[in-house]
């Protein structure tokens, strides 16, 4: 066994790998870029060699200085994460040639699977089915057009390279097809350094689903059963969980005994991941392999009870497989969230800055623990105070839990989510309890267009469909009378003259655009010693009672006896009075007065927001990479202006309407703040 790793790689799989590495008493080094100097990976390790400036091709993708760290600190193999050159064939065969052991498979296995030209014409030859498709690289954007028609619209253009949804588009028309071909290339040069792109039939109203396999060096090789992954955002999984809700125990033996055959076919060692492409007649199709850990690995590991890391580590060590395929469980179900640092009511533009809280929810549950499963897991590679940097993928944690059944997993999830504090930055939280509310996930009918479908238009607050609005005025009520009680305890007040608390409020629900909801509440036998209290809204009465106090970002308790878990911040909305309240993906923005203060509250004037229309903001944090206009210049609606990259995504900027340049404001090469104008228009 080794003494000692390197781990190429950043984030939460780096300190996923440290932590079974910990266990298994391997010391461990990382690898970090300037970016990552304070990185929680880099604190975890035994030691941390720098290799390079933030951006990863100036670091993470250096092969050369991954290997000088490994000589360096005398690490005898490397992990290589996910992502960046976990699947690159020559640091692969590299890392061999340097008497490295590469914890992963053989650099002939990514070759032959990796490249996903060449794993689709190994599968055609291994009669497995493929969907209709040009598998050669494509050499430009007509010749993607041509091709297109060809096979018929829709087409999926994807980069050979590509993984993480980078590279990829679907395009409808000509026009996306040489839109779609030019972004996929760019963005795998820029993420890969490789960029070959194809493009295959897009089948409609697919179900995404993988099947994850396990090879050692003595030709055994086991599938661990499937991941439903059919929950995507721009192909970027959203949601994923094991076992999947629609496949037959005949489906997923074929499926698994096609993925072992192919994994055979070319020798895999190592864990590694085959996807298809499912139907509603459960017919399926060789999408891709993975040669590589995937993302999603704990929700395989909770139904198995197996650690996929350190399988891997037994494997590149020389070791059997510990288990049969008779042997491999499927125990309960487990479901994973991408927690992402990106604003969801903003068209999903990332969001980088400093984590002023990052406070997951408890976890029972932890990487390379099998023993403690059917609870609550957080992987993460951030902690609080830290720098969310533009450089690099938008995922800043995982959320796993595992429960009985699907019912129960989805329940954990809800309640998770509810108390994972993030502020400083946007997440994703909101649309991640969004689908886990929604009737057709909580049934399991969906499919990879689920999210387009149902969220066409972007994904709006109004898209959130809370249960039960009134509970959150109540507990805006119950927080306030909390923070009453503790004013009227301070010492020193007048004889007299004290702070005296009555029972009669209006909940106020604070609106963008001034029209305020007001809602009268009653809050009465509220006890200070126990925290209980009962309120009076809309027609109903809540009996609350928790331990929550001022600046606390959770309260948990019981309402009429059932517990909850939701987020209570007060000084928000510039008012340092409000309280925001947050639960099952809601959030309410309240001021809770006296009604005589709500009387004189409603006369106040609206002061709206300055009108900003004449100008083209920039959405997110991010790096100019191209403006395309200039003063003077007309530009009709549709047309591109101007490119921003951030996190390893191109982000076109087009015009709403028609219009007439006055002034370009930032320029090409400029690091752009949120909001901050680029262009005026006249």
């Amino acid at each position: 066994m080794f003494e000692k790793i390197l781990i190429a790689n950043r984030g939460e799989i780096a300190c996923r790998v440290i932590q079974t590495a910990r266990r298994m008493g391997i010391k461990t080094v990382a690898v970090y870029s300037d970016a990552d100097r304070d990185a929680r990976h880099v604190a975890l390790a035994d030691e941390a060699v720098r290799i390079g400036t933030p951006p990863s091709r100036e670091s993470y993708l250096l092969a050369d200085r991954i290997v000088a760290a490994c000589r360096q600190t005398g690490a005898q193999a490397v992990h290589p994460g996910y992502g960046f050159l976990s699947e690159n064939e020559e640091f692969a065969r590299r890392v061999e040639q340097e008497g490295i052991v590469f914890i992963g498979p053989k650099h002939h296995s990514i070759a032959a699977m990796g490249d996903k030209i060449a794993s689709k014409k190994l599968a055609k030859e291994a009669r497995v089915n493929t969907i209709p498709g040009y598998n050669d690289a494509i050499a430009t954007a007509e010749e993607a057009v041509s091709i297109a028609k060809d096979i018929g619209y829709p087409v999926m253009i994807k980069a050979s390279a590509g993984g993480g949804g980078k590279g990829l588009r679907v395009a409808y028309n000509d026009k996306e097809a040489f839109e779609g071909f030019t972004s996929c290339r760019n963005e795998a040069r820029n993420s890969f350094g490789d960029d070959r792109v194809f493009i295959e039939k897009f089948v409609e109203e697919p179900r995404h689903i993988e099947i994850q396999v396990l090879g050692d060096a003595h030709g055994n090789v086991v599938y661990l059963n499937e991941r439903e992954c059919s929950i995507q955002r721009r192909h970027q999984k959203v949601i994923e969980e094991a076992p999947s809700p629609f496949i037959s125990e005949a489906t997923r033996k074929a499926m698994g005994e096609q993925a072992v055959a192919l994994a055979k076919a070319v020798q895999y060692q190592s864990a590694g991941t085959v996807e298809f492409v499912v139907g509603k007649d459960q017919s399926f199709y060789f999408l891709e392999m993975n040669t590589r850990l995937q993302v999603e690995h704990p929700v395989t590991e909770c139904i198995t009870g197996l650690d996929l890391v350190e399988l891997m580590i037994r494997v590149a060590a020389g070791e059997k497989l510990p288990i049969a395929q008779a042997d491999v469980k499927r125990n309960g179900w487990a479901m994973e969230c991408r927690i992402n640092a990106e604003d969801p009511f903003r068209g999903f533009l990332p969001s980088t800055g400093r984590l002023v809280r990052f406070q997951p929810p408890q976890p029972s549950m932890w990487a390379s623990d099998t023993e403690h499963l059917y609870g609550v897991r957080v992987d993460t590679g951030v902690a609080e105070g830290g720098e969310i940097p533009m450089y690099y993928d938008s995922m800043i944690a995982k959320l796993i839990v595992h429960g009985t059944d699907r019912p129960d997993a989805i329940a954990k999830m809800r309640e998770a989510l509810n108390g994972f504090v993030i502020r400083g930055i946007s997440s994703n939280i909101p649309f991640q309890a969004a689908l886990l509310a929604h009737p057709q996930f909580v049934a399991g009918d969906f499919n990879t267009g689920f999210i387009a479908e149902h969220y066409a238009g972007g994904f709006r607050a109004e898209d959130v469909r809370h249960d039960d609005p009134d509970f959150l005025a109540a507990l805006a009520a119950y927080a306030n009378r909390r923070v009453l009680e503790r004013s009227a305890g301070i010492s020193g007040q007048m004889r007299g003259h004290e702070f005296t608390i009555g029972d009669e409020y209006v909940v106020v629900k604070l609106d963008a655009d001034g029209k305020h909801q007001h809602q009268p509440a009653t809050v009465r036998e509220f006890d200070a010693r126990t925290g209980s209290a009962v309120v009076d809204i809309g027609g109903k009465s809540y009996e609350i009672c928790s331990s929550w106090h001022l600046g606390a970002p959770r309260m948990r308790g019981t309402v009429d006896g059932r517990s909850f878990m939701a987020q209570v911040e007060r000084g928000v909305a510039g008012n340092p009075l409000a309280l925001r309240v947050q639960h099952n993906g809601t959030r309410v923005d309240t001021l809770v007065l006296t009604p005589r203060a709500a009387e004189l509250f409603a006369l106040m004037p609206f002061k709206a927001p300055p009108d900003m229309s004449r100008f083209l903001l920039s959405p997110m944090p991010g790096l100019l990479v191209d403006i395309a206009v200039q003063p003077g210049q007309k530009v009709q609606a549709g047309e591109r202006l101007a490119v921003i990259e951030a996190m390893k995504m191109e982000n076109v900027l087009f015009a709403s309407a028609d219009g007439v340049v006055g002034k370009v404001l930032a320029a090409k090469g400029e690091s752009l703040a949120v909001d901050q104008p680029i262009v005026e228009f006249e």
